[in-house]
């Protein structure tokens, strides 16, 4: 397993020194956020030459591209102008990491609240545009990771499951997040990894103390959630309630061998947290121990 940085955790800092933060910590690879107005990104509209500019950084320093994360949501709008123009931005980031040799692409299992209404149709819609757009990344060489994640068609892993069952794609497989399992308080990570072992791609890695355990989960967007509605602070890698050693192992167990990505969530709660050149360098270290620790039983 090979350990990213992931740029939601360098806000204020241009990408391509985001990349040489990630190497001087002792990464392996990168995922790199693909969206507007965020400076640790590679622009939807770019020219170009951020992508080149990675291309070439990423190569000098030997770091993995490992994956690329838009931002966007309307996959299963019944808005037919919303869904369409949500795919083909999904297309034009497909494009971009297959340019960068890039074989993951993050997206949501479209937008979906509680109490929202016309799941059926909404599910429908999701399951019709993640498998025409599956058949394009795989072209590409390009796998759809459909994230366990609130506010979106996929928050338990059992819905994730049922999602890749209905799609049934080599182009679509799953972010498993037990970070966000955790405090939509779905499954554990026994059971979670069990149902979605056959699917995993790709693996988010952050921590967490509880607040409020009791708390039940609400958010209004589906990036991030407020302040106000946080039951969770955020934790370096180690320093809170998730069990990585034996996460780690489950999902070795279970045949993984894929990235790692630090999803340190450095953009959203700044307050929570060290500064990103000592909270990757931390998380680094200890993801190695445990790996190191693993590899020696």
């Amino acid at each position: 397993m090979k350990i990213a940085g992931h740029t939601l955790g360098t806000p204020g800092m241009p990408v391509e020194a985001a990349l040489r933060l990630f190497h001087t910590a002792g990464l392996e690879a990168a995922e790199i956020i693909w969206q507007n107005d965020y400076l640790a990104a590679i622009p939807e509209d770019d020219s170009g030459q951020i992508v080149k500019n990675v291309r070439e950084i990423s190569s000098d320093l030997g770091l993995d591209i490992a994956g690329l994360t838009p931002y966007m949501s309307g996959y299963n709008s019944l808005d037919d102008q919303e869904r369409a123009k949500d795919m083909e931005r999904l297309r034009r980031c497909l494009n971009v990491a297959a340019e960068l040799n890039c074989h993951n692409v993050r997206v949501y299992a479209g937008s979906y609240k509680p109490g929202d209404g016309q799941r059926q149709e909404k599910w429908q819609r999701l399951v019709e545009a993640l498998q025409r757009l599956g058949e394009e990344a795989e072209t590409l060489g390009v796998t759809l990771c459909v994230e366990n994640h609130f506010n979106t068609m996929t928050v338990s892993a059992a819905e994730t499951v049922e999602l890749m069952q209905a799609v049934n794609s080599k182009g679509v497989g799953i972010l498993y997040d037990q970070a966000n399992l955790a405090f939509t308080h779905n499954e554990p990570y026994q059971e979670a990894i069990d149902l979605q072992r056959e699917w995993i791609r790709y693996v988010h890695v952050k921590d967490l103390v509880f607040v409020d355990a009791s708390k039940p989960f609400n958010a209004d967007e589906v990036a991030r959630v407020k302040a106000e509605d946080r039951s969770v602070r955020s934790r370096v890698v180690g320093e809170g309630v998730l069990d990585w050693f034996s996460i780690l192992k489950k999902l070795t167990d279970s045949g993984y061998d894929g990235y790692l990505s630090l999803e340190y969530e450095y953009r959203w709660h700044p307050d929570d947290l060290p500064p990103p050149e000592e909270g990757f360098k931390i998380s680094a270290e200890t993801l190695k121990r445990f790996i190191k620790d693993l590899n020696n039983l």
